[in-house]
């Protein structure tokens, strides 16, 4: 008897630690496949912030806004009074939808802009019931390809296309660019990102840690991996697949890029941010000494000037034909 209660008291701090592991783990990955934070806005307001944009303000011209669908996605295009050299497709982070990033658009005042909500999740929520998953870029990365083809089948060339993608929605965007590009057919206008998570497992290591290690961090990777297995069977995806740097190995990408690097970001690693940008054969990276999702407020007036001077160089103007912007030639 004596022999057991030793044994007993002997294993508690094990079962303890695992169960911790467990419950922290399975924590993370519900928050992987539905963030916690994120609320769909009321119909309501979206509209509202929707015609705020379309009637312009401090230099923006506006526009007008239209919606189609295409397959299972609601796309919506804001279109500009004037000829526009291109389209911006604005690609929203992990707890965010289209209503969120629309106001982006704001830092493109001469591009048309398209918008979509991944797998319609705001759609579903309102509604009630099932909710599809957050699959941390891969099915969200062939949506963004399919809308990309829609675009060129409307009679926009993909040279005339860009991207743009903050925390999660850069790592959406540089998975679909990878794949674009490797179909040969040219590259994009360019892209635009900042804060790429560099995997599921990455990211749900950086959740567990949070904004200052602590000393129970050391459980930090095995956490992030078995958070990450979780999720990718929760969202039935391989966690793998949410690997930037292995998705994107063995390419030299040829669309220009705009990176802007958080070089005190906890989310998205410094150094991968660097390994991904020097995969572009033409690109500018602008470091910024601040966290995750923070560098336009640090920056503030440079942020905006940076995208236009970027788009003004991938974009130079062009007449537009009747489908969309078409060059001269």
């Amino acid at each position: 008897m004596r022999r057991l209660v030793w044994l007993a008291l002997g294993l508690a701090p094990v079962l303890g630690l695992g169960g911790f592991i467990g419950w922290k783990a399975h924590s993370v990955a519900r928050e992987l496949v539905d963030p916690p934070f994120y609320r769909p806005q009321p119909l309501a307001r979206v509209e509202a912030t929707y015609r705020e944009l379309a009637e312009g303000q401090d230099g923006d011209p506006g526009g007008s806004w239209s919606s189609e669908e295409v397959g299972e996605l609601q796309l919506w295009r804001f279109t500009r009074p004037m000829p526009s050299p291109g389209v911006v497709l604005l690609l929203h982070g992990f707890g965010d939808d289209r209503w969120g990033t629309s106001p982006a658009l704001k830092w493109f005042p001469s591009l048309d802009a398209a918008i979509f909500t991944y797998r319609r999740r705001d759609d579903a929520m309102r509604r009630g019931g099932a909710v599809p998953a957050v699959t941390f870029g891969v099915a969200e990365a062939r949506e963004v390809i399919r809308i990309v083809h829609h675009l060129e089948s409307r009679g926009i060339p993909r040279r005339r296309i860009l991207l743009l993608g903050r925390s999660l929605g850069a790592s959406v965007g540089l998975l679909a660019l990878a794949d674009l590009e490797r179909e040969g057919r040219g590259p994009l206008a360019g892209i635009i990102w900042e804060g790429a998570p560099a995997s599921s497992r990455s990211f749900a290591e950086r959740l567990v840690r949070g904004p200052r290690d602590r000393w129970w961090h050391v459980l930090a990777p095995p956490i992030g991996t078995l958070a990450a297995m979780t999720a990718g069977h929760l969202g039935r995806y391989a966690p793998e697949d949410t690997d930037l740097l292995n998705r994107v190995g063995g390419l030299q990408l040829a669309t220009p890029s705009l990176c802007f690097l958080a070089n005190q970001d906890r989310l998205a690693p410094p150094e991968v941010q660097r390994a991904l940008a020097a995969r572009f054969k033409a690109g500018r990276t602008i470091e910024v000494s601040t966290w995750h999702l923070h560098c336009a407020d640090t920056l503030g007036p440079a942020y905006t000037a940076a995208i236009r001077t970027a788009v003004d160089a991938w974009l130079p103007g062009k007449e537009r034909g009747p489908e969309g912007p078409r060059p001269k030639d």
